[in-house]
């Protein structure tokens, strides 16, 4: 019962606006309300501060620097296998696997499309078709900068809007679609591995997405947006930051037919961290 009146309210609730305020609320820096927060917010989800570069939590100067705090250098070190694929955010692996029939496994009994994820372009989808996909969820108390799994040439970016349903388990298994629901910034790379995806998944009370290359993304404008990049395009190394949530969400790979095996001993569940080797690069 708990459950369903928990998905009942995330149809009801007013997503978007829940959201900016909870936007408006991480953004302040008065001491009096992001202090009390931010220790709030330490406490109660367990938050590990000793990795971080400022290591007193009130020291950030509002709530979203401090969720996106920057960690010390060897905190997360890389896979060092020239063919590793590597983790992009620290979190839990939420499902892993083939794209079958243009479609990404969400949940027992759900699953979403791929052209959708992906905004709605044919020629986007096509590359993915019968590929590879992973599906990371970051929880409140994980590091909420998103980094590249293999180094690429950003090709395009798309903002795709959306709902913004919490992403949990819970809402895994309730709503249909629910990746390619909320809303969503797609980035398309070319790699030594062919085309990959990095998407970035907005949810309830994100207040915003940002990327290394265009800053603010999520949320301006209500409508599908894109960006090429034919020159000057954006190359990014293995490892380094591509991307950061306000406030947590989920990170999707998606790679070509062919190109990308995962680790067997990863599975739904399993906990993972940024830089550790999620696949390899298939030859």
């Amino acid at each position: 019962m708990r459950d369903r009146l928990f998905i009942l309210s995330q149809y009801l609730l007013p997503h978007h606006l829940l959201s900016r305020l909870a936007g408006a609320l991480a953004n302040c820096t008065w001491d009096w309300v992001k202090n009390p927060f931010i220790n709030w917010f330490v406490k109660r989800y367990q938050v590990d501060m000793t990795q971080a570069v400022e290591q007193d939590p009130t020291a950030y100067a509002c709530f979203n620097d401090f969720f996106t705090r920057a960690l010390v250098a060897d905190a997360r070190p890389l896979d060092p296998g020239a063919d590793s694929i590597l983790c992009p955010a620290d979190g839990a692996i939420s499902q892993l696997g083939r794209i079958e029939h243009g479609r990404i496994f969400q949940a027992k009994g759900h699953s979403f499309s791929v052209l959708e994820l992906l905004g709605g372009n044919p020629e986007h989808a096509a590359l993915f078709q019968g590929g590879e996909f992973a599906t990371v969820y970051l929880s409140p108390s994980d590091y909420h900068r998103v980094h590249m799994p293999l180094g690429g040439t950003l090709r395009e970016m798309i903002h795709v809007p959306g709902r913004l349903f919490s992403v949990n388990q819970t809402t895994a298994e309730n709503v249909p679609e629910l990746f390619a629901r909320n809303e969503r910034v797609v980035c398309l790379f070319d790699t030594q591995a062919g085309p990959m995806a990095v998407v970035l998944v907005g949810a309830m009370i994100v207040a915003s997405i940002e990327t290394v290359w265009a800053g603010l993304v999520a949320p301006p404008l209500r409508r599908v947006r894109s960006q090429r990049y034919d020159t000057r395009a954006p190359e990014l190394e293995r490892g380094a930051e591509m991307g950061r949530f306000k406030l947590g969400s989920t990170a999707i790979v998606l790679f070509g037919p062919g190109q990308a095996r995962w680790e067997e001993h990863l599975q739904a569940g399993t906990l993972v961290r940024m830089g550790q080797k999620l696949g390899q690069i298939a030859h």
